[in-house]
């Protein structure tokens, strides 16, 4: 059993090795983005929270871990994106591809996904408000090509 004091001390771990590459990203938070083109790019654990990104290309992209709470995202394109764990609260989705993306662990409470292509992506342990699980459990359709999952059962349907 770890003693509080090896459980806190992350200068043989990883945290701090995170935490320096996290300082390494560009910081696009409260910019606009819209129509950007990020298509494949390393996104991990990126901020892009209260940016505006309507239109914006991040098709094939690894955002996991990435910041988008209060962000702008209608009509973008995530297909095939890996947003796992992301935070991606209080942020607009409306009318966005998210075609065989991975959002695995995200919290999206407080957002809006009306309209949004879901074929293929996999909300396994997502947390989603309760409307939009419902309405997207409507739409739910395919199997995530990277994690094998349905969509349907990924969001509990």
């Amino acid at each position: 059993m770890a003693t509080p004091a090896q459980a806190l001390d992350t200068s043989a771990g990883v945290g701090l090795q995170d935490r320096a590459l996290f300082q390494e990203k560009v910081d696009y938070t409260l910019t606009n983005q819209s129509n950007g083109d990020f298509e494949g790019q390393n996104l991990a654990n990126t901020s892009f929270a209260g940016a505006v990104g309507r239109g914006a290309n991040f098709r094939g992209a690894n955002l996991h871990g990435a910041i988008l709470t209060q962000g702008a995202f209608a009509e973008a394109d995530f297909q095939g994106a890996d947003l796992s764990d992301a935070l991606m609260d209080r942020a607009d989705f409306v009318a966005t591809d998210l075609r065989n993306a991975v959002l695995t662990g995200i919290i999206a409470s407080g957002s809006s996904f009306s309209n949004a292509q879901i074929e293929g992506a996999d909300f396994t342990d997502a947390l989603l408000d309760r409307d939009d699980q419902r309405r997207l459990c409507g739409e739910a359709d395919g199997i995530n090509p990277s994690t094998g999952v349905a969509t349907f059962d990924s969001l509990g349907c």
